[in-house]
């Protein structure tokens, strides 16, 4: 009877472990288009144009709005490790420019090397006007509401949060 409560107790051991051990794998991710190889060579410049397009590799995560006229394909894989952020491990942008009758004028291909990195200094964005406090910011406009005086109707100053 002994010998069997070490064995339960030992695959009892053996399940919590796997499971802790599954806890600690990374979790891999997709997102956006999923590219088909196929399909993105057989979009070419000069004989298609936005239906073609379409028709192949469906619609565009998002188009230029300004400018040159574009469509863009994008897709990530990120990883995550236990108690970390997600980091891209792979990204692919596909540009496709159109002219201005709406044929395919480029394809252009990007990959991580387009990634930016932006490191935030002291977690603070930096903005225009003057820094101010906390009081300075819940009382700062205490008298100056409807009196009249420094309005900008008057060609005073507002009082509002960038000193103007």
């Amino acid at each position: 009877m002994q010998r069997m409560g070490r064995i339960v107790g030992g695959l009892g051991a053996a399940v919590v472990l796997a499971a802790m051990a599954g806890g600690c794998a990374s979790i891999k991710d997709h997102r956006g288009y999923i590219v088909d190889q196929a399909l993105v060579e057989s979009v070419q410049p000069g004989i298609d144009n936005r239906t073609s397009v379409e028709r192949a590799l469906g619609r565009p995560s998002f188009a230029s709005q300004f400018g040159e006229q574009a469509w863009y394909y994008v897709s990530v894989d990120t990883r995550q490790r236990p108690f970390a952020r997600a980091r891209t491990h792979d990204q692919s942008v596909l540009r496709i420019r159109f002219d201005a009758k709406g044929n395919v004028a480029a394809i252009d291909k990007a990959g991580p090397e387009k990634i930016a990195r932006l490191d935030p200094e002291h977690k603070k964005t930096p903005t225009l006007g003057r820094d101010r406090g906390f009081l300075e910011d819940l009382f700062g406009n205490i008298g100056t509401v409807g009196s009249g005086l420094g309005g900008p109707a008057a060609g005073g100053s507002t009082g509002g949060p960038n000193g103007s």
